[in-house]
């Protein structure tokens, strides 16, 4: 970590002469390219959101850069947001899209971390996460009622700790101790998890429903996948029917876990974010660039036409979320390691 220091040092003082804080921004990114580093494979939720927000953003920032995208995959997201704290220039011209759930782990110790979560700089997300579990036709569990009555764990696809259907079922197990769960990691990416489910390998997986509807929208409508437990707080609009998982809980510590390992980071699923050091002009511009995208009318219309949901959160906001969550008491901390962290 004295390497990552001095290199974040560097990086400081390299940053506040080459960035818009100190030259005109027009002139700044006039001719450059904005690099889009996304923490998963191609063809789920993450890279979905971040192809169509490229397709829309240069337009949002002065000088008109071009916008790129990559896919930077590996340890459950721990490497892309590796690169983005060690590697990656605070010149602006490299955001990070990742699952926000990193900043928990970091909270509870998890191996393999490199990086500090209070020191990114963060743009916003483009919707809230609204965590579902879904499970194939062919395994046989098409609602709770069979999934309880399981002679066998039921196999769950995951990505690794710190990500969406890894901590999400991982939640649910630890809350409903009844129902037979084995999580399964080692994914890329909700894609390849989806791959695994359709091919017989895992009976499903659970992620946003924004995700799933994205990932699986004929297998829903067909029947051949349900959506057959609810992990938000309350039911979402277009799952009336689909209990949820409170329904279900008897003890307080439960709940309290489901809360915090899944319910309150929902906000943070979609993250977007800049190294540390970045200059805080460099912010405050590519901030409001970012929401600007978010409302602009062809972005819209586009993400519409995907069937993803828009329901922008700001950088300032998740300033204050990410600041809760380190003052997250020992106790409760202990508890979601236990859980979270195997």
């Amino acid at each position: 970590m004295k390497f990552a220091s001095i290199i974040l040092t560097i990086a400081s003082i390299c940053g506040a002469l080459f960035t818009p804080g100190r030259i005109a921004a027009q002139d700044f990114y006039r001719g450059k390219t904005i690099r889009f580093v996304v923490a998963f494979s191609p063809g789920g939720t993450f890279d979905a959101y971040t192809r169509v927000i490229a397709r829309h953003f240069g337009k949002h920032v002065p000088g008109n850069p071009t916008i790129v995208v990559e896919n930077m995959t590996g340890a459950g997201g721990f490497i892309q947001a590796n690169f983005m704290y060690q590697r990656a220039k605070p010149d602006g011209l490299t955001i990070g899209n990742n699952q926000g759930s990193f900043i928990l782990q970091q909270i509870l110790g998890a191996k393999g971390i490199e990086f500090d979560s209070r020191k990114f700089e963060y743009l916003g997300v483009p919707t809230e996460f609204h965590p579902v579990c879904a499970l194939t036709k062919v395994s046989g569990y098409t609602n709770m009622e069979r999934w309880f009555a399981a002679k066998e764990p039921v196999r769950l696809g995951g990505i690794g700790p710190g990500t969406g259907p890894s901590d999400i079922a991982r939640a649910v197990k630890a809350a409903l101790p009844n129902l037979p769960i084995r999580v399964v990691d080692g994914y890329k990416g909700a894609a390849d998890v989806r791959l695994a489910a359709d091919g017989g390998e895992l009976a499903g997986f659970c992620a946003a429903w924004e995700g799933i509807k994205l990932l699986w929208r004929k297998s829903i409508d067909s029947g051949d996948v349900s959506v057959v437990l609810q992990v938000a707080p309350k039911k979402h609009a277009e799952l009336p029917n689909v209990p949820l998982v409170i329904d279900y809980v008897k003890s307080d510590e439960a709940k309290q876990i489901l809360k915090y390992a899944v319910q309150d980071v929902a906000v943070l699923q979609y993250l977007y974010f800049l190294p540390p050091a970045t200059n805080k002009e460099t912010v405050r511009l590519l901030r409001k660039s970012f929401l600007d995208t978010l409302k602009d009318g062809d972005f819209l219309a586009e993400m519409n036409k995907a069937n993803l949901a828009v329901t922008p959160v700001g950088g300032e906001v998740i300033d204050g979320i990410v600041s809760g969550l380190f003052k997250l008491d020992t106790q409760m901390v202990g508890k979601l390691k236990g859980v979270l962290v195997p």
